[in-house]
């Protein structure tokens, strides 16, 4: 099933000659030489909002966009790093990302345990305030660690061992602050698994050793629906974001709300048919485009002179999309698992995903009026398709019954980089699939560049890797270096976050963690530090690489 092979497309030979990459995935040599780096033209991209805390990591997906690109240069080489040596914060289990504060020298903390103040200065990574999530039962360090720590052979074994250790938690605790946004004041919007919005901030800006307090709270629960969605459970709140006027954006898996910062008032408020289910959350663009998928529809809702339009006359839009089936591991619900990206700022305007067809395909839509020149897609549910293509990851046929993905697409420029990682399940509960898959189960392998020709007006692969996992962390991808980054498990080295050229697919970083699952980033992003240092989110907190001391 797995090719262990990269096939490059008309052209990528004389990059990869360029580059000078290291071998595939396989090459576990300390002794390469360092590539050339070739940097990704950023060219024109997503505006910098000036609500948000800062250009890049103020929200989730890194940008407005959620481009998952930043310009942080992670050297290339194989490093091997023993996590428990690094700086941590701990935290979980899942600490989606590490958010930018308005100052360069600290960071939040979106962690399912709450939300953490970091000092990040010198190159260190240092909890200076913590505040565990209100409603929820904290787990404590140790508790946490004996747990992703522990070795297994079965999923029975991680069954009990999250029954005895984290008194009782199960996958509903991934929902708090699985989304979150940083605003321009340093303050945390962060939401609970009881669908209660919070307001975080420092109680001293001067001394954040003071601690952190709550500046105010929402019950979003009397607004949602009562009614279970096609997903089985009542409605929750599936992304927070920030308008380019200043307003706050809540996205509701069957809703959409917009509202002051402050959370008070009553919201604007828009509803989504009762047979559909959003699972991830939306983009955002300068000018009140607002962009989410359900499991059936991509929509562009317009945020104008303060209400919510879904008037073509203002830009807005719907358009279905093909779904499937509901695989057995890693992704949600039948349609897509992509938090929609936004491509192309000046010719081909787009907002791109993939979608929930059992063998899926990239798909692009026309983000603001459909342009002359477009031509019908064949096969595609709309006109707003702009093009679509099948992803194939680099696996051979027989191809496995999906090939689908619960992570966004990764853009820079017209460049989209996609992950297959739906295997099989080893159990029906999500927290003991995130420390099961890859050391107790298989894992699912693949990977696939692509590129949009806006003269063409056509999607076209540039390379594609069937011997590279990527679990469940949000790939990234370091515009300076030309990198992009996944995280999977390997029987001879275990955990690794695997760094493959984005013009030619050659592998060209390791950061090899071990058998440990504090290698495991589970649902997190990829993220990285001015001076080259990874910013690992690990499943039992995020923690420091400290790559530029090797």
């Amino acid at each position: 099933m797995v090719g262990n092979r990269m096939r490059l497309r008309a052209g990528a030979t004389a990059l990869a000659l360029a580059a000078g990459a290291l071998t595939a995935c396989g090459d576990d040599s300390d002794s390469a030489p360092t590539p050339t780096t070739i940097p990704i033209d950023a060219g024109a991209g997503p505006a910098r909002n000036p609500y948000l805390a800062a250009d890049k990591y103020s929200v989730t997906h890194i940008d407005p966009a959620n481009t998952d690109s930043f310009p942080d240069p992670v050297p290339r080489g194989t490093f091997h790093i023993d996590p428990a040596q690094m700086p941590r914060v701990p935290g979980g289990p899942v600490n989606v990302m590490t958010l930018a504060s308005t100052s360069p020298d600290h960071r939040w903390v979106s962690s399912t345990s709450g939300p953490r103040y970091v000092d990040v200065s010198g190159g260190g990574f240092r909890q200076v305030a913590s505040l565990d999530t209100p409603g929820v039962q904290p787990i404590s360090t140790q508790a946490l660690d004996r747990v992703v720590d522990g070795q297994y052979t079965d999923t029975g074994q991680i069954s009990d061992a999250i029954r005895q250790n984290w008194n009782g938690v199960d996958s509903e605790r991934i929902g708090n602050g699985i989304y979150s946004v940083v605003d321009k004041d340093n303050r945390l919007y962060y939401v609970n698994q009881r669908a209660e919005l919070f307001v975080f901030g420092l109680k001293n800006k001067n001394r954040p050793e003071d601690g952190i307090e709550i500046l105010a709270r929402r019950d979003f629960v009397p607004l949602l629906t009562d009614s279970p969605t096609t997903l089985g459970t009542p409605e929750i709140i599936v992304g927070v974001g920030m308008t380019y006027d200043g307003h706050l954006v809540v996205l509701g898996s069957r809703s959409l709300y917009v509202l002051e910062r402050s959370l008070r008032g009553d919201p604007e408020r828009l509803r989504v048919s009762d047979n559909e289910t959003v699972s991830n959350s939306m983009a955002i663009d300068p000018f009140g485009g607002i962009y989410f998928a359900s499991d059936k529809v991509m929509r562009k809702v317009v945020w104008k002179d303060g209400e919510l339009s879904t008037d073509t006359a203002d830009g807005a839009w719907a358009a279905p999309y093909d779904y499937g089936r509901q695989p057995p591991s890693v992704k949600f619900g039948i349609g897509t698992g992509s938090t929609p990206a936004l491509m192309g700022w000046g010719d081909d305007e787009l907002v791109v995903l993939t979608d929930g067809a059992d063998h899926m395909k990239l798909v692009a839509f026309w983000r603001n009026e459909i342009p002359d020149y477009a031509q019908p897609v064949e096969g595609a549910r709309s006109p707003r398709i702009a093009g679509q293509i099948p992803v194939t990851a680099g696996l051979r046929e027989p191809l496995p019954e999906f090939i689908q993905s619960e992570q966004s697409v990764t853009v820079q420029g017209y460049g989209a980089f996609v992950v297959q990682d739906v295997g099989a399940a080893s159990s029906q509960d999500r927290l003991v699939d995130l420390l099961a898959i890859g050391p107790v189960s298989a894992p699912a392998y693949g990977v696939q560049r692509f590129e949009w020709d806006p003269i063409a007006h056509r999607w076209n692969s540039v390379w594609e890797r069937g011997d590279v996992m990527s679990g469940s962390m949000v790939p990234g991808v370091s515009t300076t270096t030309g990198t992009v980054f996944v995280n999977g498990y390997y029987p001879a080295d275990g955990w690794e976050v695997t760094g493959m050229d984005w013009h030619t697919g050659e592998t060209v970083h390791r950061t090899i963690f071990g058998r440990t699952n504090r290698g495991n980033a589970s649902y997190s992003q990829c993220e990285a530090f001015p001076n080259g240092d990874l910013l690992f989110n690990s499943i039992s907190g995020p923690f420091r690489v400290k790559i530029s001391e090797k």
